[in-house]
């Protein structure tokens, strides 16, 4: 199966809610009140969120009073190519100019943030890029030695420290090692406890000024892994990790038939930072950059 075929499959409930909106452009509405409260039914359905379908609905009743439309199919039409237009932004692909480039790997637990920082470092290896694993996830039992487990298969090196030791103790020895062994690139695993933490957040806080202090800079990406089968929960996760760490991007992970890729939008929408990654599966070439053209596809392009 393609990529792209996976990525069909892994958006299919929100395809699926997104249906109505094919046959109500085929039925040439007209843009009465009812044709406007079912296509935000329709969105908030797919997971777009409710207050980035109120802000799409808006935006498109100014757009069809502005441009005259007199018909749903128009208006659809136009939604689609909107949808594309604002799932891309700048800087999609990560920064990796400074050199060590450190990137910062945030998320709550369970949200596959340690299996992606393993897929990350394999890629990176791949690109023939130094890469240095740093496992400051020292309040969960095993994150060390899963992520050691990761270091191996892609063959690259790690910093660790004991369990429970202070997480930005580890963060500051991997900075030393990563100037010291010319790494390229530094992959900081962090602790994902509860979001709602504020101890939790404290600590990122302070990893931040770890990596500021020894490299003259901030981490050269802070990237947030989120679970694409939790839904809004994952939007309102994002909005408090940006509040706290500074997201330069988002990675959504477990994409599969059970997500509503809606939400993607949404992330877009309420934090103004890109979805860099999509992953669609456990092995290593299942996380892949995201693309917008590829992605809008997907969602709306009718099942073979």
């Amino acid at each position: 199966m393609s990529w792209f075929d996976k990525l069909k499959a892994s958006v299919v409930r929100s395809r699926d809610a997104l249906l109505g909106l094919e046959t109500m452009a085929l039925a040439k509405r007209p843009l009465d009140a009812s044709f406007w409260d079912e296509f935000e039914e329709i969105l908030i359905g797919a997971d777009f969120g409710f207050a980035t379908t109120e802000k799409i609905v808006l935006a498109l009743q100014g757009v069809a009073k502005q441009d005259r439309y007199q018909t749903s199919d128009q208006v659809i039409a136009r939604f689609k190519r909107d949808v594309k237009n604002f799932l891309t932004l700048p800087d999609m692909g990560l920064q990796l100019d400074r050199k060590p480039a450190v990137i910062l790997i945030v998320g709550v637990n369970g949200s596959g943030k340690t299996t992606t920082i393993g897929k990350l470092a394999t890629a990176l290896k791949r690109n023939r890029r130094k890469v240095l694993l740093v496992a400051a996830d020292t309040f969960r039992a095993a994150a060390a030695e899963q992520l050691t487990i990761w270091a191996e298969r892609a063959g690259v090196e790690i910093v660790r420290g004991n369990e429970g030791a202070d997480p930005s103790s580890v963060v500051f020895d991997g900075m030393v090692a990563a100037k010291s062994r010319g790494a390229d690139v530094v992959l900081v695993d962090t602790a994902g406890r509860l979001q709602t933490k504020t101890n939790l957040m404290e600590e990122l806080k302070k990893m931040r000024r770890v990596i500021e202090r020894e490299t003259g800079a901030p981490p050269a990406e802070t990237l947030l892994v989120l679970d694409g089968t939790t839904g809004q929960n994952a939007l309102s996760q994002a909005k408090l990790f940006n509040e706290a760490t500074q997201l330069t991007g988002v990675i959504v992970t477990k994409l599969d038939s059970t997500a509503k890729g809606g939400v993607l939008v949404g992330i877009v929408d309420q934090l103004t930072v890109p979805i860099k990654y999509i992953g669609l599966g456990e092995t290593a070439d299942a996380l892949q950059p995201f693309n917008p053209d590829e992605f809008t596809k997907a969602l709306f392009e009718p099942a073979a």
